[in-house]
């Protein structure tokens, strides 16, 4: 299709889905108040539920709401809880319809056949801000097909959070460094103080992302550089096991083993444990509800292992258009449109989500190191490189398919915790992930 042209000048992409999402909403010649309202197009989208509720309501009141008026688009906004999002998409993509837009906290690779390719998505957002940040093009870049089969606007970092009082008591002010000392300081700890380290261990999002941290930080893979099955190649991955249980058993609890969704956090706001990996939505609801505690809790960079400082993004948000939508030039003109808006997110989501392109968000380093409801202000810095220790989910590779129906599946959550238990033994439980991983693998290399 060739792009039409204004005056003599070819009119760039961007602008040509400005055009076809007008023309359709507006009509060409003239407008009829009951045919306006009828023809009016309407995009859905469902969008991950936040740890902050308060950004839900700013994205579905304003940002949405504003983005509609301006384009004659009524926009529907549904949460939906970060357990269900998995489920809902398979839903959609069975029957073939649901939302225009659907985004997730986690690069959704498995179901890249059912999106459009969001190549011009990216290419509309170049040329303001620049091209595809490595975070963004290893999170949704199919390697196979050489097209995006989601668009990254933002992730959200996951540091350590700790009591600074309690890692005092262990002579360790400024908390552990490395899983070495997390051990021994945090079972000195428990011994005295009587409250454990509270890293999330189970199937949820907390605990997927911490398990699969430990497991890289261990220089542990769940695919190698060129995506063959690697979780069982060496002993990285036995170490990683028989640390968790040492930790657990040394400086830890029963109680982690039956964890819900965001129970690490409901335990840190409890003063119930003395450090976890998490979104920095737990301490902003420690600064609301509780701001004394608040000022308690200092952060700091993933733990050093013997792969380096490294964890996991807690979130990646990446959108996706699918292929049976109805509406896919408003669904993609909201998307090119939401990384104007990278400022107000990383506002509203009170600097939760790290912008993509960080043109967007020119003083990111200054609000760190003076946040504002930061006590003392400036203990937010320690965010300040999180980019240089986030990795990608795929790493060291891609986010496939392989990878991500491991990750959402809970493998790595699985082995961890049947070492945690006792039901089986490192080499066994790794044994029996590498086998796991190798039936995902053939399954994908057939279709």
């Amino acid at each position: 299709m060739t792009a039409p042209k204004s005056k003599g000048k070819k009119v760039s992409r961007r602008q040509f889905l400005r055009l076809a999402v007008t023309a359709t909403a507006v009509g060409p010649f003239f407008t009829f108040p009951d045919r306006a309202l009828a023809s009016q197009k309407t995009l859905t989208i469902a969008k991950w539920a936040h740890f902050l509720p308060s950004y839900d309501t700013w994205f579905e009141s304003v940002l949405a709401q504003t983005w509609g008026k301006q384009h004659d688009i009524k926009v529907i906004v549904d949460h939906i809880p970060v357990e269900q999002i998995g489920a809902r998409a398979t839903a959609e993509v069975a029957a073939r319809k649901g939302h225009d837009l659907f985004m997730f906290p986690w690069p959704p690779a498995e179901f890249q056949k059912h999106a459009v390719d969001h190549t011009e998505i990216y290419q509309s957002v170049a040329a303001k801000y620049g091209s595809i940040p490595l975070i963004a093009y290893k999170s949704t870049f199919n390697l196979k097909t050489k097209e995006h089969f989601a668009f990254a606007d933002s992730w959200i970092p996951s540091p350590l959070h700790y009591f600074q009082d309690c890692w005092s008591e262990a002579n360790m002010p400024l908390g552990p460094v490395h899983y070495g000392s997390l051990r021994s300081g945090g079972q000195r700890l428990r011994a005295k103080l009587g409250i454990p380290c509270g890293l999330a261990l189970t199937s949820t999002l907390e605990g997927n992302i911490t398990l699969h941290t430990i497991l890289y930080a261990f220089r542990g893979q769940i695919l190698d550089q060129n995506g063959n099955v690697a979780i069982n190649k060496n002993a990285f991955t036995v170490d990683a096991l028989k640390f968790v249980k040492a930790l657990n058993q040394d400086a830890g609890t029963p109680d982690l083993l039956t964890w819900g969704p965001a129970d690490n956090v409901r335990a840190m706001l409890a003063h119930k444990t003395s450090c976890t990996t998490n979104a920095i939505s737990l301490l902003r609801a420690a600064e609301k509800e509780n701001p004394e505690l608040a000022g308690k809790i200092r952060l700091q960079p993933p733990l050093l292992g013997p792969y380096g400082v490294t964890a996991f993004p807690h979130a990646t948000n990446c959108s996706v258009v699918w292929k049976f939508a109805k509406n896919q030039e408003g669904a993609k003109l909201f998307l090119s449109d939401l990384v104007d808006k990278s400022d107000a997110i990383y506002e509203k989501s009170l600097g939760c989500n790290f912008p993509t392109y960080a043109k967007t968000v020119p003083n990111l380093i200054v609000r760190l190191e003076h946040d504002s409801q930061g006590s003392p202000p400036s203990k937010y810095k320690e965010l300040k490189d999180a980019l240089h220790w986030t990795p990608t989910l795929g790493a060291p590779g891609f986010a496939n398919p392989v990878w991500m129906e491991v990750f959402s599946t809970s493998v790595v959550p699985r082995m961890f915790g049947s070492v945690v238990r006792g039901d089986l033994s490192a080499a066994d439980a790794a044994r029996a992930a590498e086998t796991e991983v190798k039936r995902i693998s053939q399954k994908w290399n057939q279709t």
